[in-house]
């Protein structure tokens, strides 16, 4: 629950913040949890270098790109749309997890998964402000998401969820830093706040996902993620201004609840 309110300011900030560059934004996201992590593991004194290094490194990547990705759909469509369809990425993550993780997929699981992409199509729907490119993009947001998330599995047991999360900003600050020298927008008065709190919130909301992945019965606990449409769907109505078809807000809960049903089965290893 803590992670879902944290990620949800976040997307709040990021869309108010829509003149900044999407990597701008994500390299001051990088500082501040770097620095954060940095500090952390040298308190709990753990080595910041983990021991999984491959698939750390994966799913620095593959974050860094999902995330990229994200951050720009968030600018250019309806706030409640754009979450609801990186929430895809647990059927990304499904998916991959048969061929990254070992595991077997349920009959069921074929039609709930089949449910959340009809409801991609119906939020696409007659809403002129989602273009197919904007919509591509956010499914290709939750594709790398999934890969970034069966990365924190296979970290499971080998490395500490704070470790799993810095991996991120180490390999995205550079990244961001050479790829802002051109597009650099300066931040003014209480956007530099603005800026430290997407930082804080991020790491808050990664160090508590990170966590519950890593946690025996996480499935559980995974519904509770997605109250993070109800409040991107009441920030961007009551501060943005964004209201939704009804088709769109049908295609909002298939998704939702063809994710929220694939959740509560538990994946086998395949034999």
């Amino acid at each position: 629950m803590i992670s879902v309110l944290m990620f949800s300011l976040v997307y709040l900030l990021v869309k108010y913040l829509k003149h900044i560059p999407a990597q701008e934004l994500i390299l001051f996201r990088s500082l501040i949890s770097l620095a954060i992590s940095l500090v952390h593991l040298r308190i709990l004194g753990v080595s910041p270098l983990g021991n999984n290094k491959v698939w750390l490194i994966i799913r620095g990547v593959s974050g860094i790109i999902a995330l990229t990705m994200f951050f720009y759909t968030i600018k250019h469509m309806p706030l409640a749309s754009a979450v609801t369809i990186q929430y895809l990425s647990p059927v990304f993550t499904v998916i991959l997890a048969i061929f990254i993780n070992k595991q077997k997929v349920k009959p069921i699981q074929w039609l709930y998964l089949s449910l959340a992409f009809v409801g991609v199509i119906l939020i696409k729907g007659w809403d002129e402000r989602i273009s197919m490119n904007m919509l591509l993009l956010g499914m290709c947001s939750a594709f790398f998401a999934g890969i970034a998330y069966n990365a924190i599995i296979k970290c499971r047991k080998t490395d500490h969820p704070v470790v799993v999360v810095m991996y991120f900003p180490l390999i995205a600050t550079p990244i961001m830093a050479i790829w802002s020298w051109g597009t650099w927008v300066q931040p003014i008065g209480i956007e530099w706040l603005l800026l430290l709190g997407i930082g804080v919130l991020t790491q808050i909301a990664q160090v508590y996902m990170t966590k519950a992945l890593h946690a025996d019965h996480a499935s559980k606990i995974t519904p509770f993620k997605y109250l993070g449409t109800l409040f991107a769907l009441l920030f961007g109505y009551t501060i943005f201004e964004e209201s939704l078809h009804l088709i769109s807000l049908l295609g909002i809960g298939l998704v939702v609840f063809g994710v929220l049903m694939n959740s509560r089965i538990k994946l086998k290893p395949l034999l």
